[in-house]
């Protein structure tokens, strides 16, 4: 059985970040070229979390399981998830609601073969290739937990003025 613990810090300490950010009110106005403000990196999120919530389903059922991130780049994609949310509050809510669903299917509810298949993975970040092979169903599971959340995290938390950073961090 796989641990979910790492998971659901991963998941905690982003929603975290993300509140913070949403209750300071007092964001970096002017973001680097192609850097993404705090609801585009909640959609993205959320988009990579029901990714990983379908390839962990399908393992489950012995369906042929993938994984691609692309439609979670899409500024479009993430700009239509926005508005169907309707807020930062639902889109937190909506991570809150995935997280607790990918924790129950990929912990207790997967056997260590069904962690053990292989699926094939293509995941970019900023238009290059990371990844483009089979990765084990329980590595994408825990590159979610590893790198791709702290990452956001840490996204969100650069959206916060110097001082206000320094103070979510402590």
């Amino acid at each position: 059985m796989m641990d979910t613990t790492p998971l659901r810090d991963a998941y905690r300490a982003l929603l975290d970040a993300a509140a913070t950010v949403a209750d300071s009110g007092d964001t970096i106005p002017i973001r680097p070229a192609g850097e993404w403000n705090a609801d585009q990196i909640l959609a993205h999120v959320a988009l990579v979390t029901a990714a990983t919530i379908t390839a962990v389903s399908s393992a489950a059922t012995g369906a042929t399981a993938t994984y691609d991130n692309r439609i979670a780049q899409d500024t479009w994609t993430l700009e239509r998830v926005i508005a169907l949310a309707g807020s930062n509050a639902v889109l937190r809510d909506r991570i809150r609601i995935q997280a607790d669903a990918l924790c129950a299917l990929g912990g207790p509810m997967l056997s260590e073969a069904e962690l053990d298949t292989l699926v094939p993975v293509l995941l970019l970040s900023r238009g290059k290739a990371l990844v483009d092979r089979p990765v084990p169903l329980r590595d994408l599971v825990a590159g979610l937990a590893e790198v791709e959340l702290p990452g956001h995290t840490e996204q969100l938390l650069a959206l916060l003025p110097e001082d206000a950073r320094a103070e979510a961090t402590n």
